[in-house]
């Protein structure tokens, strides 16, 4: 599966509308969606460091994947949103972190670096 074919078998689960609106009920549900899966992924490494020295099994493993399967939900849910394809921004960030690799700016802070 590809990213625009996982993006559009999401879609499916998806119980909002499209929507142009940044304050509409369904993005900020996204968003805030998103951050919440992000910091269940954070959450999990962060038991790995504390209770298993650092050391990852395979089910944690499998349980921090599981995770990201959720973020990678919103971000394909939101880019839809936005009107961009899963594959569009996935190759513009490869295109602006090559520029950065290319201009010696990939560390630092700032996005127009």
């Amino acid at each position: 599966m590809n990213l625009n074919e996982y993006q559009m078998a999401a879609k499916v689960s998806d119980r909002f509308t499209e929507v142009n609106n940044l304050m509409s009920p369904g993005m900020m549900e996204k968003v805030l969606g998103l951050t919440g899966e992000a910091g269940e992924v954070a959450d999990k490494v962060k038991k790995v460091i504390r209770d298993d020295e650092g050391k990852i099994s395979e089910e944690k493993k499998e349980q921090i994947a599981k995770e990201l399967g959720d973020v990678l939900w919103y971000v394909a849910s939101i880019a839809r949103y936005l009107g961009y394809s899963l594959e569009d921004v996935a190759k513009m960030n490869i295109e602006k972190l090559q520029s950065r690799m290319e201009r010696g700016v990939l560390s630092g802070s700032g996005d127009d670096r």
